[in-house]
């Protein structure tokens, strides 16, 4: 694998939650390049079966590939259960594939030990038992309890967070048994950092929440620093693709990334 350090980086999500640890690579790194691809036309990935989520992933991934990204992120926690496998296999040398969830579990592991976890996401995400297992396999005897709550991202999507109906939602969610004596949660969906407030709230700072974007973001900076691949110039050539444009997915790309923002529609799904 031979990349330039000026090739962009590859982002992908079926909605605005990508979009949440897009920010902070470009915080972080503000002389990359990103192209970032919203599937639109079949959000959410949460609600999804695997077999559906890999088609989506590969499909996705092949664009990203023609934009000759040095590096792919799959910036979905249900994409990142069920398809990074898949997709690592099929990019092969082409590019480094990273995932929204070993870069959390391995943080989980490193402060979190014999501690007791929370974890909120989608279906796919819960069911998967992807953190349970990847932190099982590390052996640090933490014990995580894992909460499905499919309503958020919808909510989110349509907009709907610091108000009643947001603070209704989330609270009931978060009083679920399962829920109860945490040290921390993680916040397995890349959408939740945009109610990340309203968590922090309910839980009176007394619970640590954890998003990926930070942690995520972190280590795509390790990785391209090691391996020659960070830019050194200001690169400016952000490109945000979708399947299918909306309102609410241009309106949130503009809160992120302000009037730079200009949506592509790439149909690649007829």
């Amino acid at each position: 694998m031979i990349k330039s350090n000026s090739a962009p980086i590859g982002i992908f999500d079926s909605g605005i939650g990508g979009l949440t640890v897009a920010h902070k690579v470009k915080e972080l790194m503000p002389n990359e390049s990103m192209v970032y691809f919203g599937d639109i036309a079949h959000l959410p990935y949460g609600d999804k079966s695997a077999a559906a989520i890999q088609a989506y992933s590969i499909k996705v991934t092949d664009v990203l590939l023609q934009q000759g990204c040095k590096l792919i992120l799959i910036a979905c926690n249900s994409a990142s259960s069920a398809a990074f496998e898949l997709v690592k296999e099929y990019v092969g040398s082409k590019a480094k594939v990273f995932n929204v969830i070993d870069p959390v579990v391995n943080y989980v592991a490193l402060n979190y030990s014999n501690k007791k976890i929370g974890l909120i996401g989608t279906k796919q995400t819960v069911g998967s038992k992807a953190y349970e297992l990847k932190l099982f396999a590390l052996n640090k005897s933490i014990i995580l309890k894992s909460l499905a709550t499919p309503l958020l991202v919808p909510m989110i999507e349509e907009g709907f967070f610091e108000n009643k109906i947001s603070h209704e939602i989330i609270d009931n969610y978060l009083k679920e048994e399962e829920l109860q004596d945490i040290e921390a949660l993680i916040l397995g969906c890349t959408h939740y950092p945009l109610i990340k407030n309203e968590i922090v709230s309910f839980y009176k700072n007394e619970v640590d929440i954890l998003d990926s974007a930070s942690i995520v973001a972190e280590k795509l900076k390790e990785y391209l620093e090691e391996n020659h691949l960070l830019s050194t110039k200001n690169q400016q050539r952000d490109r945000f693709l979708v399947s299918d444009k909306t309102a609410s997915f241009e309106a949130s790309a503009k809160m992120f990334f302000h009037d730079e923002v200009k949506l592509e529609q790439y149909a690649i799904w007829d």
